[in-house]
């Protein structure tokens, strides 16, 4: 894996993706929507990795799209341009959902427009103490709704607080989304990355195919009713107890030792 715009580091199964535009606060181009999508494409073909981090250089997490690269160039495009590019933002946060990993947002700084979006898609977020959120869009005439927001942010801090941050697009700083739920920890900057690799390390060390499935249920088992959620995890969790990790925990409870998991975190077809 070895893309231009942003940084890769695998390391002991945690993959760290690092958004390197420091200068532009980490604003996405159209390479970075497109590389980054394939990345996290890519990942659930590689059993090696079990995690995955998700950060920015310097002082931001990343400020949304570029105003020159990216923003100054959609007054030229038609309907049928700017609906390949709204599309291709999408399929980013899509690609975050699907990949069967855990994804850690360590959110280091500012965390606006698409860029909330896309923290708000990973499935933990760690934020620095002087990080700001905001899903700018009414700031710039544009819809609150964007690449998925209004589908992810209402399960994540209620409808009333979602329908607040995306009909005004107020910036939030870091203890305000701590206090709603929109993270799930603030410490000192310096902190910040190392306590999601801390806790990458721990997921990686875990079952990775029983976190593979919990990402599934999650994502999935919101728009059934919940006779149909516990019916989809009785066949999940059935599935898990026939996985050799399964043993492996078992084995490791009996001689009161910790358990080695080296199960592959393979995706699940409910098929």
């Amino acid at each position: 894996m070895s893309p231009k715009s942003f940084k890769a580091e695998l390391e002991d199964g945690v993959l760290t993706f690092t958004l390197n535009r420091p200068d532009k606060l980490n604003a996405l181009t159209f390479e970075v929507y497109n590389e980054l999508r394939e990345a996290f494409e890519k990942v659930d073909g590689e059993d090696e990795v079990r995690s995955i981090v998700l950060t920015g250089e310097g002082r931001g997490f990343c400020s949304g799209g570029d105003a020159k690269d990216i923003i100054a160039k959609l007054f030229d495009c038609d309907m049928a341009g700017l609906l390949e590019f709204t599309r291709c933002t999408g399929a980013l946060v899509a690609s975050i959902r699907k990949v069967r990993r855990p994804v850690i947002a360590a959110v280091n700084g500012t965390c606006v427009g698409a860029g909330a979006v896309i923290a708000i898609a990973c499935d933990l977020r760690i934020s620095s103490d002087d990080a700001v959120y905001g899903f700018i869009f009414p700031k710039v005439g544009l819809c609150g709704a964007d690449m998925g927001a209004a589908y992810l942010l209402p399960r994540i801090v209620g409808l009333g607080r979602a329908s607040e941050l995306l009909f005004f697009g107020d910036i939030l700083p870091a203890d305000e989304a701590l206090q709603i739920g929109l993270v799930n920890r603030v410490v000192p900057k310096a902190e910040c990355l190392s306590l999601a690799k801390k806790w990458a390390d721990k997921l990686a060390a875990g079952p990775a195919f029983a976190h593979s499935m919990t990402k599934q249920m999650i994502e999935t088992e919101h728009t059934m009713s919940l006779e149909a959620a516990i019916e989809a995890e009785a066949q999940a969790q059935a599935i898990c107890m026939q996985h050799p990790d399964f043993r492996t925990a078992h084995e490791a409870w009996k001689s009161k030792s910790k358990p080695t998991f080296r199960g592959a975190p393979r995706p699940f077809d409910s098929g």
